[in-house]
């Protein structure tokens, strides 16, 4: 069946909104809207995420409505992208290119102007590419630059994500992936430079801002001085966190305690944050969960675990080894698998202490399952595992939340349980890059030795202070209700694949949504992607009008 057939009978496209309804309307108020001073800004959705689509046209549709002039920049060329998985055949690493018919039926009533990736590139430079990727060294590939951008870093962890592993060791046809995604990146590199030296724009504005080609265009951006914006899907339903200059895996290690320490803390908020902490439990409240009938008995865990209640137990929690293998400036360990394999080594030598590993659920029940399980990186190095060591398996439904209640202190890498950990009272060490590091909340190694002496001190004498899981619930609550900002609009589906509930235009003027008139009034100006939740709760109740976030 020809595609334009299956286009107008739904089909690939039943999910994405369909704006022909509001276009002239559109067309009309956005006209009226700009200046000569329109900021201009490109969207770059690139790869044809289905799900992100959606968000993409919510952007366009209010930024214009707000007197911006919007360009969208997409993936028609590239061998690779980030959305290619191992279960995809690897003769087709390219086959999630956005096509003409499909992008004209998405953005036309947009009014706004499309921009394939291949407009920007010429034979020269798609030869250079080929010969480039073809020719450096693969075991050079992860770290090379050019032109000081980290073209091999997103291109490692675009083949990373595609092997849903940690390494590329013994990967079918690995060489072949990774200088695939090589080529990937330098094309998108050449494009993008081109792409800003031909247009203008103030602003860049596009998900993840890792991998290939996401990241390749965050490179290029900065290097050009162009202001990126960068978003994903929150935890919390119906949210999303935006990030300036660079992916939120980043921004939120580094965003200054100043933005939440100075919240006025009442029981109102306190409430607010512990009851949602408990939903996660069951993930009620979430688009992402990854146990929704969780094992919650103790007596059951303890007994299926065969721990003892009355000796001291530390439980340490993973992340999924392959989940953004970026490079951050202050881990201590290589990688997670060597950081895991040391603690063991450290609890065999310490009989009067029980370590519980905890192997992240998203190995088993992610959107990519992971190819490269933690239990059997662990079993290759301790085929029988010291006695005072238990390791629950991704699949066990055991409640992470109860192991934790159980235990007298916890070991983290980057997850971000952290933030509920300490909010819990329960003493926590960040021995990798979790973003509740450097908050005044945890143990924050420096070097492996300093690791191996906070591991020293252990078991402790008792929780967190009072003082202190204040501090913790203080950020959980801005992490969880003032960087996840909400979208009146949004309509949950599976995971996270969203649709979109317009009545009208008025939907999406400034003062209609106050989530939607944050994020535009971020990406227009430059202000920070905080959503002030308490602020517009405590008017709310007041019964007052929320017209002070009108962005007129």
């Amino acid at each position: 069946m020809p595609l334009w057939r299956h286009i107008l009978r739904g089909g690939i496209l039943d999910n994405i909104y369909n704006w022909r309804h509001l276009s002239a309307a559109l067309q009309q108020s956005s006209a009226q809207a700009q200046t000569n001073h329109s900021p201009r800004i490109l969207l770059a959705p690139n790869v044809y995420w289905e799900q992100f689509i959606n968000m993409y046209t919510l952007l366009a549709a209010a930024l214009r409505l707000r007197g911006a002039q919007v360009d969208v920049f997409y993936d028609d060329i590239l061998p690779a992208c980030e959305k290619c998985t191992y279960h995809n055949n690897v003769h087709h690493l390219g086959r999630h290119k956005f096509d003409p018919i499909r992008m004209r039926w998405i953005w036309k009533p947009l009014g706004v102007k499309l921009l394939p990736i291949s407009q920007f590139l010429d034979q020269a430079q798609i030869k250079q590419a080929k010969k480039l990727s073809n020719e450096i060294p693969f075991s050079e590939i992860a770290t090379v630059q050019l032109d000081k951008v980290k073209i091999g870093e997103h291109a490692y962890a675009g083949a990373l994500r595609y092997f849903a592993t940690g390494t590329l060791d013994g990967q079918p046809k690995a060489e072949h992936v990774l200088r695939q995604y090589l080529l990937s990146a330098l094309l998108m590199k050449f494009a993008t430079e081109r792409l800003f030296s031909e247009k203008q724009y103030d602003v860049a504005c596009f998900h993840h801002g890792i991998y290939v080609p996401q990241g390749i265009l965050g490179e290029v951006a900065r290097a050009k001085k162009i202001r990126v914006v960068n978003w994903n899907v929150a935890y919390r339903e119906k949210c999303f966190i935006f990030s300036h200059n660079d992916t939120y895996h980043h921004t939120l290690l580094d965003e200054p305690t100043s933005c939440w320490e100075n919240i006025s803390w009442t029981e109102t908020l306190d409430n607010k944050i512990t009851q949602y902490l408990d939903s996660r439990h069951t993930g009620s409240k979430d688009w992402i969960s990854f146990n929704r009938s969780p094992i919650e008995n103790t007596k059951i865990i303890i007994d299926q675990l065969k721990i003892d209640p009355n000796k001291p137990i530390i439980v340490l929690l993973t992340n999924v080894i392959w989940d953004a293998q970026l490079h951050y400036k202050t881990n201590i360990y290589p990688n997670m698998i060597a950081w895991v394999n040391d603690t063991i080594t450290y609890f065999s030598k310490r009989p009067d202490l029980q370590l519980v590993i905890r192997i992240h659920p998203a190995e088993k029940k992610g959107t990519i399952p992971s190819r490269q399980p933690m239990l059997a990186e662990i079993n290759k190095v301790f085929p029988v595992l010291p006695k005072n060591v238990v390791v629950i398996p991704p699949d066990s439904s055991i409640s992470t939340y109860v192991i934790s209640n159980l235990c007298n202190a916890a070991i983290i890498y980057g997850t971000k349980t952290g933030v509920e950990l300490v909010s819990s009272g329960i003493p926590t060490i960040v021995a990798g890059e979790a973003w509740i590091k450097q908050k005044g909340l945890t143990m924050d190694p420096t070097s492996v030795a300093e690791y191996h002496t906070l591991l020293d001190t252990l078991p402790l004498s008792g929780k967190l202070d009072v003082a202190t899981i204040k501090r913790a619930k203080q950020y959980a609550y801005h992490f969880f209700y003032r960087r996840m900002i909400p979208i009146k609009c949004i309509q949950s589906g599976k995971l996270i694949f969203f649709k979109l509930h317009i009545n009208s235009l008025g939907d999406l003027l400034p003062g209609a949504d106050p989530g939607l008139d944050v994020i535009c009034r971020g990406i227009l100006t430059g202000d920070p992607f905080i959503y002030p939740d308490e602020e517009i709760n405590a008017t709310a109740s007041e019964g007052q009008s929320t017209a002070w976030l009108d962005m007129r």
